[in-house]
């Protein structure tokens, strides 16, 4: 990213490790600012960047960023769903797969001398009904991954029309209905946190598996842990979980014990973790940054 924008002709301060107090005591000499995620732009911060024009964030969501102030100052925003889209989607469809065929219960049986296979009996996707929830840049891709398996692909989204060939668009109700697996690609918003709640367990008409490559927040883990105590909920694969910190450098806030949910999942064998890195590819490393420069070069 930084040879790129050197060749646009921007000069270009690298600062991976100054506060957030002292990036502010300096942003306003600068025209954009590239971010991940260490801290949030609010409005403090953008009332001391005077003459910033532009915001990347190299990645998807936009939760750190106080998104309305910004274009009310005319800061235009750039994020890079399109960057890491594949690879989140691989990474989910590589979650579910382990899951069906329980991977990683079979692998730490042989290697501890235990040769179980009826124990290890898996599930096929073929037949299976797959229901996404946020049909967008990670959706559709996830979807198109799943067009080879010769199984039903279901989505949900706030936005009508957005079904394709991939997959078909219907009501939340259907979705309810119909799905044995339910993927979440979803960012984080008001109507996300906890949307995946005892509620949304209970009134799902089949057990099912769930995926998580989205927002960790998006889950109420210990409503997940009783679902998965009950069998209403088969198994989940949890790219993100809602003790993350929100830079996502770290999954918890404090020092304190492990959440009693949070070590439920450690143990459970149909649980598959991992700390939040289904975006987190060496291809997707570089797609993330041109896209983002592709975006600035447009407008600048």
């Amino acid at each position: 990213m930084i040879e790129e924008l050197t060749k646009l002709g921007f000069d270009n301060t690298e600062d991976f490790t100054s506060t957030k107090t002292e990036v502010e005591a300096k942003i306003h000499e600068f025209d954009g600012i590239i971010i991940r995620s260490r801290f949030s732009i609010d409005k403090s911060f953008l009332d001391k960047a005077t003459n910033l024009k532009f915001i990347g964030r190299v990645g998807a969501g936009l939760e750190n960023i106080d998104v309305d102030y910004a274009e009310q100052k005319g800061v235009k925003l750039y994020n890079a769903p399109e960057g890491n889209r594949n690879a989140v989607s691989e990474h989910a469809l590589g979650m579910l797969l382990s899951l069906f065929n329980k991977l990683q219960t079979a692998h730490d049986e042989v290697v501890n001398g235990k040769w179980r296979r009826e124990a290890n009996r898996g599930y096929e996707l073929e037949g299976k009904t797959v229901g996404i929830i946020g049909y967008g840049n990670t959706g559709k891709a996830f979807a198109r991954k799943l067009s080879g398996f010769d199984c039903e692909v279901l989505c949900y989204d706030i936005l009508d029309e957005v079904g394709d060939q991939n997959a078909r668009q219907v009501s939340l109700d259907e979705l309810k209905v119909k799905a044995d697996v339910i993927s979440l690609h979803t960012p984080q918003t008001h109507l996300t946190l906890g949307m995946i709640n005892a509620e949304f367990i209970n009134s799902m008409k089949n057990p099912f598996w769930i995926i998580n490559t989205a927002r960790g927040k998006s889950v109420v883990t210990e409503d997940l842990v009783n679902g998965l105590r009950s069998g209403k909920v088969l198994g989940a694969g949890l790219d993100v979980l809602e003790y993350e910190k929100s830079s996502f450098e770290d999954m918890f806030t404090s020092s304190h014990q492990l959440p009693q949910a949070f070590q439920y999942l450690m143990k459970a064998d149909n649980v598959l973790l991992s700390p939040h890195v289904a975006g987190w590819t060496f291809e997707s490393h570089l797609k993330l940054a041109q896209t983002i420069v592709d975006k600035i070069d447009r407008d600048f």
